[in-house]
């Protein structure tokens, strides 16, 4: 237990310079960018140069830029992503209410994504080179080529518009029908998960056909242990690292394209929140989503670490 928590201290560790160089290179990015904050501040009142002047001296525009870039750590350690120049309420105030949508949306594609990735991929290996491992391999093959966005229409077109299944878009929240919030969030979960689980499917199937090649597995079902018994207990647990790992970079795939999806389908979450602050040029609000998005990615690739640990021991050995 000693070693796992030395090697869990050591990659929280490794989190904090990671952090302060996505929170320096966001930085650098806005400040360089065309966004004028003073600008969206005074949209459409057609301010005078002295009024712009003032503005960017009050808010410390006008201070050397890592005077400006130690404000700006400073107030993010407080909690302060800054105010939206357009809507004058906090950046955190708008990221607390889009986050939660975009995480229901993010987890629940994950988690589609994960159980038909097993599923597929485990059938597709035991029944190696008939069948079912051929059509499983087509539909992934497929899956794969095929963007997000496309199906997310397709399913529109086919589920919403032409049979009336699901809506078209819209969000219900959970507490006031969990009914509504199911219709509302499946068509945009299998959407954003389809093309992760189609590339899970066929690493799962690689890496379980490898390890049903390995001797110990023969030698289990020769003394009598039934197939399902060896796959179920030993052979999905050791096949289960390189999948991991391709799954912790694709978790930054779907916040991501969680922002097209959310588009798509009328979601107020984070994606509907970056687009309009891009579209009505609020920098604040633009910054605030990117980091917010950024320390999600990270974190989930420190609990991808975690699942290692547990599901691989030779890690914590070595």
């Amino acid at each position: 237990m000693t070693a796992v928590v030395r090697i869990l201290l050591r990659r929280i560790a490794l989190l904090v310079p990671l952090l302060l160089g996505i929170v320096l290179f966001v930085f650098l990015v806005m400040r360089f960018s065309d966004a004028d904050p003073a600008s969206a501040f005074f949209q459409g009142a057609n301010p005078t140069p002295g009024q712009l002047h003032e503005f960017r001296e009050r808010n410390g525009l006008l201070d050397p830029l890592p005077l400006r870039y130690v404000h700006f750590v400073g107030d993010l350690l407080h909690g302060d992503l800054g105010t939206s120049a357009l809507t004058r309420a906090p950046v955190a105030d708008q990221v607390g209410t889009a986050l939660p949508l975009t995480l229901q949306l993010t987890f629940l594609g994950l988690a589609l994504a994960v159980v038909l990735a097993l599923a597929g991929g485990v059938t597709a290996a035991v029944y190696r080179d008939r069948l079912p491992d051929q059509v499983i391999r087509v539909v992934s093959l497929v899956g794969v080529a095929a963007p997000g966005f496309w199906l997310a229409l397709l399913m529109i077109q086919y589920l919403a518009v032409d049979r009336g299944w699901f809506p078209t878009g819209g969000y219900v929240n959970p507490a006031d029908s969990l009914t509504g919030w199911l219709r509302t969030m499946a068509l945009p979960a299998f959407a954003l998960s389809l093309p992760v689980a189609a590339q899970l499917t066929r690493i799962v199937r690689t890496s379980v056909v490898e390890e049903l090649d390995k001797d110990y597995v023969r030698t289990a079902i020769g003394n009598g242990l039934p197939p399902r018994v060896v796959v179920g207990r030993n052979v999905l647990r050791n096949a289960l690292v390189n999948p991991l790992t391709v799954l912790g970079l694709r978790v930054g795939y779907l916040l991501g394209g969680a922002v097209v999806i959310e588009t798509i389908f009328s979601l107020p979450g984070m994606g509907k929140l970056m687009i309009d602050a891009v579209q009505n040029g609020d920098p604040a609000v633009v910054q605030g989503v990117v980091l917010t998005t950024a320390t999600g990615f990270v974190v989930v690739n420190l609990v991808i670490d975690i699942l290692y640990l547990l599901v691989n021991p030779r890690l914590r050995a070595a």
